[in-house]
């Protein structure tokens, strides 16, 4: 029965799969002159005069220079990248096509033809609009049915389970479960996060065969080598693609590597906080965008500290004695968001309320919290009261993204994973922020941070910023 359902299921995304390609390819060609064309202006003013044939061509021939680029890198369509690693490669395309461009420039002597000024226009452009297209145009694949490709999950267990929920909500991957199978264990329900269970492996590689579906996920990390390597070996017959979900929990991040030692594999795990270069990059990122926030922002701080002031008694900033890196404690700044008598305010709150007191102790939050004042609760909702911490990133207390800071008594929540908490400044902003904010559990929240740090890249850091001013601009999930 269940298998039927997967047959029916699966041939959605099947005929779709190079359109997707297409489409992506077809926006980015779009993007990529409509960038030049608005980039000639410039080529009038600081060129020499008009548009000529030999600078028609430079352009078509630069755009033509970064699509293959792009395809090169295997984004058309990029099934399975992260947006860290997505990123990366669309900053890499750019920089490529600039230095093919420019050494053809100077050996071809066209710097008459293509004004320095206007190659720069056309880079920076191609730089910042890219990563924003490539979203949309896959948001709106999504929403056509025309975004990801099936495929099929082997392990009906906890594994499993976790990773087809994960690949739902994760849909900028490409990978699309259509149906879970599974040798030894039958799970006691027909669907495994919404995606029906189809049977045995048998089942899965006939299914594969009449849909044409090329990728197979093995999320069995507990299985004994010698058992799984005889499925995977079966799966490689009718699987193009076949992925093992291993038993690294805890180890493995994505600068993880495969390596080849003479017939024995290995993976290299490169931890990217130990490279000083990385680490004064992410520096410098974030005094650039502590200095880049702070003027643009000045009207709105100084706005923010005039409603504090007529919305309630005392002064417009707090600062809370936070852990930092290396253990060394900081005062962290915002902007004062309580009444003045906060903590017995608190207190006799959670007396008269045992279920608010279960709530704090568990997440150290409460969703209704009596101290907050009006401004207060909007400062909150919008993340503006943590703007001041803009001072503590200059300083070098915090970083613009990072853990979250927290306070001594939080220390023993964190366990283990406190040795890696400490090997990072604190963030304004942090992974768990951008992936569901105060709507998870505190125990998630400490995994995000382990993540963060495990995986941390100047890229992830790109994307984290890019998703917080997405949230912050929708007010969802502050409190």
């Amino acid at each position: 029965m269940y298998v039927a359902r997967t047959e029916q299921r699966a041939p959605l995304a099947v005929g779709t799969i190079r359109l997707d390609s297409v489409v992506l390819l077809a926006s980015d060609v779009i993007l990529g002159l409509l960038v030049w064309g608005a980039s000639l202006p410039i080529q009038s003013v600081w060129g020499h005069g008009s548009l000529t044939n030999v600078a028609f061509v430079g352009i078509v021939a630069t755009v033509m220079i970064w699509l293959g680029i792009r395809a090169l890198l295997g984004l058309y369509p990029g099934y399975g990248m992260d947006e860290a690693e997505e990123l990366r490669r669309q900053f890499l395309s750019v920089m490529a096509t600039l230095a093919i461009v420019a050494i053809f420039a100077v050996a071809f002597q066209l710097g008459y033809a293509l004004s320095r000024p206007l190659l720069l226009a056309g880079i920076l452009g191609l730089l910042f609009l890219a990563p924003v297209t490539r979203h949309l145009t896959k948001a709106a694949m999504k929403k056509g049915g025309m975004w990801g490709k099936p495929v099929i999950v082997i392990g009906a267990g906890e594994v499993g389970h976790r990773l087809v929920s994960t690949l739902q909500n994760e849909w900028k991957l490409g990978f699309r479960p259509v149906a879970v199978f599974d040798d030894r264990l039958i799970p006691t329900e027909a669907e495994i996060a919404g995606v029906p269970f189809g049977g045995t492996l048998a089942d899965a590689i006939h299914i594969a065969r009449r849909h044409n579906i090329n990728t197979a996920i093995f999320a069995m990390p507990h299985t004994r080598r010698e058992d799984l390597a005889p499925l995977v070996g079966r799966a490689s017959v009718s699987f193009r693609h076949v992925m093992i979900i291993p038993n690294l929990g805890g180890m493995t991040n994505s600068a993880a590597v495969a390596r080849d030692f003479a017939g024995t594999f290995g993976v290299e795990i490169k931890h990217n906080l130990l490279d000083p270069w990385t680490r004064r990059t992410k520096r410098a990122l974030d005094l650039c965008g502590a200095a880049m926030g702070s003027l643009l922002l000045c009207p709105v701080v100084a706005a923010i500290v005039v409603l504090i002031k007529v919305d309630s008694r005392g002064p417009a900033f707090y600062g809370h004695r936070r852990l930092g890196a290396s253990d060394e404690h900081f005062r962290c700044w915002k902007f004062r968001t309580m009444h003045v008598n906060a903590e017995h305010l608190l207190d006799k709150y959670l007396q008269d309320n045992p279920k608010l007191q279960a709530e704090w102790e568990q997440n150290q939050k409460l969703r209704d919290d009596p101290r907050v004042t009006r401004i207060g609760w909007y400062l909150r909702k919008t993340s503006l009261d943590e703007l001041p911490q803009l001072w503590n990133v200059f300083r070098g207390e915090m970083s613009l993204t990072g853990p979250r800071p927290i306070v001594d008594a939080e220390v023993h929540k964190y366990g283990e994973v406190y040795e890696l908490y400490k090997r990072i400044r604190p963030g304004m902003s942090g992974f768990w922020q951008v992936s569901g904010r105060s709507d998870m559990d505190y125990g998630e929240r400490v995994a995000m941070d382990s993540y963060y740090v495990r995986n941390w890249s100047v890229w992830l850091d790109l994307v984290i910023l890019a998703r917080t001013a997405k949230i912050v601009l929708l007010s969802r999930g502050a409190y």
